[in-house]
């Protein structure tokens, strides 16, 4: 009997030790999918913050969504690269899910973000349009001739005076429309130009901020990863050479690129 408690208590113990095991190697799938799922929300927040308003809505929320849009399209590629090697067919086919359930909400931003686009250039074009109507001068108002309406049977020479007079008003106003023509059109240039601006500089910002985040996912992994090989069994020695090669191999990288920039320097320096 204590023989059988002590073989129970063994069994246990490889038990708990095998479930801490297939904890540590199913969490960066885990990790992965919260983070997809936060990217989620976040677009939709971002969209539902769109729409309230979209002629007022300030370029740095469309390269915010951009951003998060690319973002959320390279964490599902990531989730599907582990989902692959997932060895559990259940958690595989919950993998497979959860990926098509993103995929499918990822196609519906894109639309809902693509005709709110739409919908703000149209206004933004539609405001300019509008203000630049509103400075146009009133040909209606009192000529500064006051006997440019004068009946014909004044003189004899009213009607070619009269013909010549709205001839000039007719090209005087031509010259204004082509005028305000380009004056639009040349707002909307640099409207369009400060918009891409903006959003070029937000979309680098949250690229970066997204770099770090993903830095910070990938060293929690690593230690998460050297845990479960001390768990294994491997040696700290073999774990120490790994890095030390891992850090050899970026110093011949830096050392690579610094010497190939040198040589182009060398190469333009010389041939100019």
């Amino acid at each position: 009997m204590p023989r059988s408690k002590a073989q129970l208590r063994l069994y246990l113990a490889l038990g708990s030790r095998r479930q801490q095991q297939n904890h540590h190697l199913s969490s960066p799938s885990n990790v992965v999918f919260n983070q997809a799922l936060k990217q989620s929300t976040a677009i939709r927040k971002d969209l539902e913050a769109f729409a309230q308003a979209p002629a007022t809505a300030s370029p740095a929320l469309q390269g915010q969504l951009s951003t998060t849009l690319t973002s959320l399209s390279r964490t599902l590629e990531d989730y599907q690269n582990l989902s692959r090697n997932e060895l559990n067919e259940e958690k595989k086919e919950k993998a497979a899910e959860r990926l098509k359930n993103f995929r499918a909400d990822l196609a519906s931003y894109r639309t809902q973000f693509d005709q709110l686009k739409k919908e703000r250039d149209g206004a933004v074009a539609a405001n300019n349009r509008n203000e630049l109507l509103g400075r146009r001068p009133h040909h209606a108002a009192t000529p500064e001739n006051p006997y440019a309406h004068a009946s014909s049977t004044q003189s004899a020479f009213a009607p070619a005076h009269r013909n010549t007079q709205d001839g000039l008003s007719f090209g005087a106003g031509s010259s204004n429309y082509t005028r305000e023509e380009h004056a639009l059109r040349e707002q909307n240039f640099f409207d369009s130009a400060n918009s891409q601006l903006d959003e070029f500089l937000d979309r680098g910002r949250a690229v970066l901020g997204d770099l770090a985040h993903q830095r910070d996912i990938l060293k929690g992994t690593q230690r998460k990863l050297y845990s479960v090989a001390n768990t294994l069994g491997v040696s700290g020695d073999t774990i120490r050479m790994v890095e030390r090669r891992a850090k050899q191999d970026k110093w011949i990288f830096w050392a690579g690129v610094i010497i190939f920039f040198s040589f182009c320097f060398l190469v333009i320096y010389f041939l100019r």
